[in-house]
C-alpha cells in the first residue's frame, strides 16, 4: 500500500498524488476483524489488567461494520500530499500553504502511536491565522511528514536503523535540499520533540527556532537500562502518599511501552501485523492512558478518529517499523554534534500539560520546576508555558493553546 512517488523538486506545486487505500486491502481488514478470536478477559471490567475486552470488542465491531475509511480519506485528501525519497528513505508529507505576506516554513513531527493526522487540528490556524482570529503576518507554510517507518512513509526495509537523530538529518535534507528553504521552523511532540530538539542542536543556524511538547535531554535513551525510567532505583521511602501514588501511576503508564518496544519490538510486531484487533488493542492502551480523558477516551477521540489513526497503521503494515525506532534510539546512541552550551542552541518554546506533571508538582509550579532541573540547561528556552489540562497528544487535545504557544515562540523571529 503506497501513494505515488514524486521526483524531488524545489518548487511547489509538485505532483499531488492523493492517498487511496485499495478496496481489497479494506476488504481484507474487515474479514480479519470478523474472524477475531477473543481472549477470556474475566475480572477486567475496570481495565486493571489492560485494555478491557468489552470496549475493544465494541470498537472492533464498529471498525468492521460502520467505520467509513473513504470519508476519512476524503477529509485527509483535502490537503496536499507528496511522497519523495530523501536520503534513501521514502517520506510522505502533507502540506497546507501559508496565507500571509511571508509565511515561515514549519515542519511538524509526530510521535508514537501518533500519525501525521494528529496535527490536523492545528494545520489550518497555523497556515491561515487571518481566518482564525490571528495575524496573517504569523502564517506558516506547514509541512507535516509521516515519521519514517510510520503510515505512508514506508516501507523502510533498507533502513532498519532509523531513530530520532537520523530522522532529523532526513528532515533537514527535506526542508533545505528538496524543498529549497534556507531557513525554517520546527515543532514536535513525543519522539517528534526529540527529532525537533536534534534539529535545534545540529542545525540551529538554519532554524528560526523550535517548539516542543516536552523538555527531555537528547541522551535520554542511552545506557543499559534506558527502557526503565526509574533507572532501576526503588521508590524512596517516606514520600507523601500522593507523590508515591503519582510515581506508581507514571511507571504503569510508560513501563510496558518502553520495555516492549526497546527490548523486543519484532516479537510483538509479528502478532500485531497479523491481527488488526491486536494492533488496535496495543495502541488503544496508549491513547487511553496518555490522553487527558478522565476515564472516557471518547471525550478526546471519537470512534471514527481512533479508527482513522488505526487504519493508517494497519493498511501500511507499519506497526513493526514504528515500534522499532525505540530500540534504535538505544542501539545507535545519540552523540553530540558540538560541545557548546546550551546543547540545543535554537530558540526553544515548550508546552507542558497537566496530565504529565511530575510527581508532587502542580501546574502552577511546572515551569519553575523545569527551570530548576538539569534538563532546562540543555535548551535556549525563550517561551515555556504550562496548562492545567491536556494530555500527551497536545496539538490534538488542546489545539488552540498549542497554536498560541507556538506563535509566541516564533513571534518576531
Amino acid at each position: 500500500m503506497s501513494i505515488e512517488t514524486t521526483r524531488p523538486d524545489r518548487s511547489f506545486p509538485l505532483r499531488q498524488p492523493p492517498i487511496h487505500v485499495p478496496d481489497d486491502t479494506l476488504d481484507d481488514l474487515r474479514q480479519r476483524l470478523a474472524l477475531t478470536r477473543w481472549s477470556d478477559d474475566a475480572g477486567n471490567a475496570d481495565g486493571s489488567y489492560g485494555v478491557p475486552r468489552a470496549y475493544l470488542q465494541e470498537l472492533v465491531e464498529y471498525w468492521q461494520t460502520d467505520f467509513d475509511w473513504r470519508a476519512a480519506e476524503a477529509e485527509i485528501n483535502a490537503y496536499e500530499h507528496y511522497r519523495v525519497e530523501t536520503d534513501g528513505v521514502p517520506v510522505h508529507f502533507m502540506r497546507k500553504p501559508g496565507v500571509g505576506p511571508n509565511p515561515k516554513p514549519l515542519i511538524l513531527t509526530h510521535g508514537w502511536p501518533w500519525t501525521f493526522w494528529h496535527w490536523s487540528k492545528v494545520i489550518d490556524p497555523l497556515a491561515d491565522p487571518g481566518a482564525h482570529g490571528g495575524d496573517p503576518a504569523e502564517a506558516f507554510d506547514v509541512i507535516v511528514p509521516s515519521f519514517p517507518g510510520f503510515g505512508f512513509s514506508t516501507p523502510v526495509q533498507d533502513r532498519p536503523d532509523l531513530n530520532f537523530w537520523k530522522v532529523a538529518d532526513i528532515w533537514h535534507t527535506l526542508m533545505t535540499e528538496v524543498l529549497g528553504h534556507e531557513k525554517y521552523a520546527a515543532a514536535g511532540c513525543d519522539v517528534g520533540a526529540l527529532v525537533t530538539g536534534q534539529l535545534g542542536h545540529k542545525y540551529a543556524d538554519e532554524l528560526y527556532g523550535i517548539h516542543i511538547g516536552s523538555g527531555q535531554k537528547l541522551d535520554m535513551f542511552t545506557g543499559d537500562r534506558a527502557w526503565d525510567l526509574s533507572g532501576g532505583h526503588p521508590i524512596p521511602e517516606g514520600l507523601p502518599a500522593d507523590v508515591h501514588a503519582r510515581i506508581v501511576e507514571l511507571d504503569h503508564r510508560f513501563a510496558v511501552h518502553l520495555a516492549a518496544h526497546m527490548l523486543a519490538p519484532s516479537t510483538l510486531a509479528h502478532g500485531l501485523s497479523d491481527s488488526p484487533a491486536g494492533m488496535l488493542s496495543w495502541i488503544l492502551e496508549r491513547w487511553t492512558s496518555w490522553s487527558d480523558n478522565h476515564g472516557d477516551i471518547e471525550t478526546v477521540f471519537t470512534k471514527d478518529e481512533l479508527l482513522t489513526h488505526a487504519t493508517i497503521y494497519w493498511v501500511t503494515n507499519s506497526i513493526g517499523s514504528s515500534m522499532r525506532i525505540y530500540a534504535n534510539h538505544n542501539r545507535y546512541p545519540w552523540t553530540p554534534s558540538h560541545d557548546r552550551e546550551p546543547v540545543i542552541e535554537a530558540p526553544t518554546g515548550i508546552t507542558f500539560v497537566a496530565h504529565e506533571n511530575p510527581p508532587g508538582v502542580t501546574t502552577d509550579e511546572r515551569v519553575a520546576h523545569f527551570l530548576g532541573t538539569d534538563r532546562a540547561a540543555w535548551y535556549n528556552h525563550v517561551n515555556v508555558t504550562a496548562h492545567d489540562y491536556g494530555g500527551h497528544f497536545i496539538p490534538w487535545e488542546i489545539p488552540d493553546e498549542w497554536v498560541a504557544d507556538l506563535r509566541r515562540t516564533f513571534r518576531d523571529r
